[in-house]
């Protein structure tokens, strides 16, 4: 694992960079280290372990809406939560595509409102034609997606690393 979380002087999740650029951060005296991955650099004459979660030392105020999603492929898969729009069965990333509610050739957007998470076989079987032309069933309508730091940060990653769990998923009810 080779990416870093940047957290905010307030502990909020920013985004996630390379490693490179954490410890660039770091030596600035811009960022304190808070976790590090088990893979260690070496060096001639030091070694270091990556780090895994960093903080700023200075608030820096995020521009632009926070309440906008960025729309990619990863955003929509995570949007649907990995499941097929036609057969609701859930898959690996690589396991799906996306597929056009309404077709491109038929006037169809590229956006939140028309496209869907699709499996392989039911994005074949549809084809480029509308659901009710291929005679199947839309489980639910595409939707633009609320904004949520966690939405936002946790996009892209296959696997979480285990030291992020405390700062991304802090709301998460725990067990009792």
């Amino acid at each position: 694992m080779d990416q870093t979380l940047v957290l905010n002087a307030s502990f909020e999740p920013l985004r996630i960079v390379h490693w490179q650029r954490a410890i660039t951060l770091w030596y600035q005296g811009k960022a304190e280290i808070l976790s590090e991955h088990d893979t260690v650099v070496r060096a001639v004459t030091f070694s270091f372990r990556l780090p895994s979660v960093v903080r700023l030392l200075k608030f820096v105020r995020v521009r632009g809406k926070r309440d906008t999603v960025p729309f990619t492929r990863a955003n929509i898969y995570r949007r649907d939560d990995y499941t097929c729009a036609y057969c609701s069965e859930t898959f690996a990333t690589e396991d799906l595509t996306f597929d056009h509610v309404v077709p491109q050739a038929q006037g169809g957007r590229r956006d939140w409102s028309n496209i869907v998470t699709a499996c392989v076989p039911c994005n074949r079987r549809k084809g480029a034609r509308t659901p009710t032309e291929a005679g199947m069933t839309l489980r639910r309508a595409p939707r633009k997606p609320e904004a949520s730091p966690i939405f936002r940060v946790s996009l892209g990653i296959r696997h979480t690393p285990e030291s992020w769990k405390t700062w991304l998923y802090w709301n998460v009810e725990l067990e009792s």
